[in-house]
């Protein structure tokens, strides 16, 4: 059964808007939002701890790690500080993800094939310390060769160009841009999974084009946060994250 990860780094977006540099007073509280996303049904929560913690902060992790209930998925940077608040707090999984300083959310998958030695020196170093090592890649063919030489437990596909081809063209399947986006993320699972790592997917999946995606051979777990936190405005976290996780297992079941 397919699982669903819950990035709720823009719950600490909107509460960070109001109380940068004060966190422990602001709200929405994220750690508030995990709880939430759990009732919902997740099966996993993801934050991202930039460097500048531009959304979710050291205190944020912290609590997190001792208060989740389900398994917790750290986003970072390859860095020496990444890596050291990682090995300490012990997640479940660490996602090495690219970062630039003015994206506003992760552009683009990790370029694990250019700066193998540093990234193998990583992974090492994490999976000594007990956690899933995870690479969130493009669906590039060397990118996972290099993945699964590094060491890699698991890769994560960047999903983003399917996103936008799912909505220019409306999400007709008929059109072969579409039809070719959705095959390389398919494409690239099957490889993932020749190579011995686990499948993941994420980025941009949405209530419209999720299905597609849910329903490849193999997929192991989907992480979704933008849409989820954008929907729970209206509905509740708690039913947001209950209407996707629903998407997610009817997917798996036809």
């Amino acid at each position: 059964m397919i699982q669903l990860g819950v990035n709720i780094d823009h719950v600490a977006t909107v509460r960070n808007a109001r109380y940068r540099g004060s966190s422990d007073l602001g709200e929405p509280d994220p750690v508030r939002a995990a709880h939430e996303a759990e009732l919902g049904g997740a099966d996993g929560i993801t934050v991202h701890l930039r460097e500048d913690r531009r959304h979710i902060g050291d205190r944020d992790v912290n609590l997190l790690v001792s208060l989740v209930k389900v398994k917790l998925n750290l986003e970072m940077a390859a860095t020496d500080e990444m890596v050291g608040i990682a090995c300490k707090l012990r997640p479940a999984t660490a996602m090495l993800v690219p970062e630039g300083r003015q994206e506003v959310t992760t552009e683009g998958g990790l370029d694990v094939a250019g700066q193998r030695n540093r990234l193998q020196s990583v992974v090492s170093t994490l999976k000594d310390a007990g956690l899933i090592v995870s690479a969130f890649i493009d669906a590039e063919s060397h990118q996972i060769k290099a993945a699964a030489e590094v060491g890699f437990d698991v890769c994560e596909v960047h999903t983003g160009p399917y996103a936008e081809a799912f909505a220019r063209c409306g999400g007709d399947m008929r059109r072969d841009e579409l039809a070719n986006a959705l095959g390389n993320v398919a494409s690239a699972g099957k490889q993932i999974r020749d190579s011995g790592m686990r499948f993941n997917a994420g980025h941009a999946l949405n209530y419209h084009n999720v299905h597609p995606i849910a329903a490849l051979v193999g997929i192991e777990e989907l992480h979704i946060g933008h849409a989820i936190v954008s929907r729970a405005i209206y509905t509740g976290l708690r039913s947001a994250v209950a209407d996707m996780k629903s998407i997610l297992c009817s997917s798996c079941a036809q």
